[in-house]
């Protein structure tokens, strides 16, 4: 065993280091990374002092590292190491849930913290939690919100952080940070008491060193704790639909709801995209694409506790109102799914096999910000780009979420691939890339810059790159946070 194994293992012992072949290929299936960079072994912390020993030993031995929180599969291409001897550093051991205070609405939770895991958790207390469209049950609850993948409630999402609030960070130096109110730790009860709550993203002072991790898929430090704010669950919901023949016809409806705040989830979708989300099974996906309308927007009320009926039924006579000014219907069901049955998968994880996996066993994805007004376009010239490529078109999934309350939209194609055809995959590869590059063009906004989208990104905005790189030789003197990824 090498010296750089051993002083490891004094870290985090003999267990803690994991070398199995099938492990390591793991988080080697991303298949835009041809051929796919193996991890050295992996590493499973048990506690914050522990992932600063193993940052302090990187920069000894200048080591790569890859922090992990989630489970499989991994398909974007973060995880993927981008240098030789790297080391998964998997965080997925850390999975305590440090607090859940009703009085705050605030869960305190470790980065292991899965989406399956802490929704019964907060059930319990009445709570729940803005969450992204069916997340894998075994999706970290922190990883989800540091990529800042969309919620599904713009009406509660005050930046494209929420609802991520204090973090504790081990830098790629080794230093330990608490931004925001996190240094508030609330590690005894009469600090709740007292009000020292872990409640505020920005700071200390009037930096918002959250925003440092966030989006930056590792490559400046480890987030080890945040504390993320919740709501009360609801006594009386119902979820609606207003179906479309193009998406042109709900784009100005859909502004209305969202400019008085109307709906605590709403986002459009194609056909397609509900047919991967309501089926179980390949052949359902089919029947229900012909089935489903082509264009449908979801709208969820909630109640709360407060007369949540009364609620319920004064926000539903408002946006069939609305509705019927646009020349548009709101149903209850439509042919192929009730709003209630897809709101009891909203309100849970996604159950196995994931959704964007199950037509194919595989599949890639486009997503990038813009504005709603704009999402007709942008779809124009993915069909044009799949026709070019003869991939096709109705297989593309479409999902447009609006996001800081309607002031923008995340935009995103779902590219069914079959992994095991070859041709297929250069084919689904080649579009994937022309694709991008057309939108982009277009005035797409990657601003999660995985894979092939960061040279785009950054390429285009000089001032940019320089400004990112300077902050990585602050917080990552060493290169030793995920090198490789983004800019550096």
């Amino acid at each position: 065993m090498d010296e750089k194994k051993l002083r490891l293992m004094e870290i985090v012992g003999k267990a803690g280091i994991i070398d199995n072949p099938e492990i390591e290929e793991s988080f080697s299936l991303d298949h835009n990374l041809i051929p796919p960079m193996k991890p050295r072994f992996m590493v499973k912390p048990r506690d914050t002092d522990e992932v600063q020993k193993i940052v302090l030993w990187a920069n000894q031995t200048q080591t790569p590292l890859v922090p992990v929180s989630s489970g499989g599969p991994h398909f974007r291409g973060d995880t993927v190491p981008a240098l030789p001897g790297s080391v998964i550093v998997n965080l997925s051991g850390m999975k305590r849930i440090l607090k859940i205070d009703r009085r705050n609405r605030l869960a305190i939770i470790e980065p292991g913290v899965t989406y399956g895991r802490l929704l019964p958790e907060l059930q319990k207390e009445g709570m729940r939690i803005a969450m992204p469209i069916l997340p894998r049950g075994n999706k970290s609850v922190i990883a989800s919100l540091l990529e800042r993948e969309p919620v599904m409630s713009p009406k509660y999402q005050w930046n494209l952080l929420e609802p991520l609030r204090s973090l504790e960070i081990v830098w790629g130096n080794g230093d330990r940070l608490w931004s925001g109110s996190g240094a508030f730790r609330c590690e005894k009860e009469e600090d709740w008491q007292k009000g020292l709550v872990p409640v505020l993203g920005a700071g200390p002072g009037q930096l918002d060193f959250y925003k440092f991790v966030s989006a930056a898929q590792g490559s400046m430090g480890m987030v080890t704790w945040a504390s993320v704010k919740c709501e009360v669950f609801p006594d009386f919901r119902k979820l609606f639909f207003i179906p479309a023949g193009k998406l042109d016809d709900v784009i100005d409806f859909t502004y209305k709801l969202l400019k008085f705040r109307f709906g605590d989830e709403l986002f459009i979708m194609n056909s397609a995209c509900l047919a991967y989300m309501l089926s179980q099974k390949v052949d359902e996906v089919e029947s229900l694409k012909d089935t489903l309308p082509a264009w449908t927007v979801a709208i969820g009320i909630a109640g709360g506790h407060i007369f949540p009926r009364e609620k319920v039924e004064a926000q539903e006579n408002d946006i069939r109102d609305i509705a019927q000014q646009f020349g548009l219907e709101m149903v209850p069901a439509i042919q192929g799914c009730r709003g209630g049955e897809l709101q009891e998968l909203l309100l849970k994880p996604c159950k196995e096999p994931y959704w964007k996996l199950r037509y194919k066993g595989g599949s890639q994805e486009i997503f990038f910000l813009t504005t709603l007004d704009r999402t007709p376009g942008c779809i124009s010239t993915m069909y044009s780009e799949a026709n070019m490529h003869d991939y096709p078109a109705p297989d593309i999934g479409v999902y447009i979420q609006p996001v800081h309350q309607g002031v923008g939209c995340h935009c995103e194609f779902i590219l069914p691939v079959n992994r095991m055809n070859s041709t297929e995959m250069v084919r689904s590869q080649e579009l994937f890339r022309e694709a991008s590059l057309r939108l982009f063009g277009q005035g797409a906004y990657f601003s999660r810059p995985y894979g092939i989208w960061a040279d785009m990104v950054y390429n285009a905005d000089a001032r940019t790159m320089i400004v990112t790189r300077k902050i990585k030789e602050i917080f990552d003197p060493n290169n030793v946070m995920n090198p490789g990824k983004l800019c550096f």
